[in-house]
């Protein structure tokens, strides 16, 4: 009885230091520290409209008789990653529209199941109360592509052009239980940021990308957004891409030839269910719009043209 209580007792105590180690991992590495208030967002670029689900931050530009394109970012680089695609068809007479995804950048972080439904009734209140003239284009990259991809398969009407860059093709939840993916993500946060950089096959030529980043990871609930994502989004790449492919839209595929992000050997699975104009680009990895900027942008400025 005596062995039975040290030993009952030593768990306890091996159970205490492991939550007191754990909760001082937590708190060192925990980069959300802020709230993201109105005040936060005082001298932001863009604007703020506020939706049924939250506060969206955007930019809109071009002249209203031009054809609308919605450029959607990938899984947590919010829309600055569209920078100079974005200024290049506002020049191209695009009436061209960025947002950050709700979680990410300077849009609220609603403690909300982040599911398809919810990325497509972001788009579809922006789409409604921006007043912008439909059908639209809408241009995916990594993550964003998915979101294209699942909103013209379910608002056909809505669209009449896809572009997807590098999309993402295997996405879904981690092998680990979802507390387990958070508290590593809270742990983690340098290795997240800086990871960023993997995006680039010449990361050196983008020096400002990691502070960049960083800024949206101070404010509480851009983690949730991303792990909720991550675990509830269900993403069904073939059936997926099937039912775009049965909407007979024109769709235009770019991909990195060096991706090693989303290998560009993705790019002969995807196109064997997705009828699509296939633009793979040289020396460029996950971005080639902004690797190969002069190229691509002036692909997609083509495309949505035609």
């Amino acid at each position: 009885m005596k062995v039975l209580k040290l030993l009952f007792s030593f768990i306890i105590f091996l159970a205490v230091v492991t939550a007191i180690f754990c909760s001082i991992l937590y708190f060192k590495g925990n980069k959300e520290k802020k709230d993201l208030t109105d005040n936060e967002r005082k001298g932001t670029t863009g604007q703020y409209i506020k939706l049924s689900q939250g506060v969206t931050h955007y930019q809109l530009e071009g002249p209203d008789s031009g054809k609308v394109v919605i450029l959607l970012h990938g899984f947590s680089v919010p829309y600055y990653i569209w920078d100079g695609t974005y200024e290049y068809l506002v020049k191209q007479g695009f009436r061209v529209l960025r947002y950050d995804m709700l979680g990410r950048g300077y849009s609220d972080r609603p403690d909300s199941v982040y599911n398809q439904g919810f990325y497509q009734r972001q788009l579809l209140d922006l789409i409604s109360q921006l007043h912008l003239k439909t059908p639209v284009s809408v241009v995916g990259v990594s993550f964003g592509g998915l979101v294209a991809t699942n909103f013209t398969a379910v608002h056909p009407e809505l669209v009449d052009k896809v572009v997807l860059v590098d999309p993402a093709y295997k996405f879904g939840a981690p092998g680990s239980a979802e507390i387990f993916t958070r508290f590593d993500r809270a742990t983690h946060g340098d290795e997240q940021a800086t990871g960023q950089l993997a995006d680039f096959k010449y990361p050196q030529r983008h020096p400002e990308w990691v502070d960049k980043y960083r800024v949206q990871m101070q404010y509480k609930g851009f983690r949730n957004a991303l792990i909720s994502t991550l675990y509830h989004y269900n993403f069904d790449r073939e059936g997926d891409n099937i039912r775009l492919n049965n909407q007979h839209k024109p769709v235009l595929l770019i991909w990195g030839k060096e991706d090693h992000t989303v290998p560009f050997t993705y790019s002969d699975s995807l196109r064997s269910v997705l009828k699509c104009d296939f633009f793979p680009v040289d020396d460029a990895a996950h971005l080639p719009h902004i690797e190969q900027a002069d190229k691509v942008n002036a692909k997609i400025g083509a495309f949505l043209k035609e």
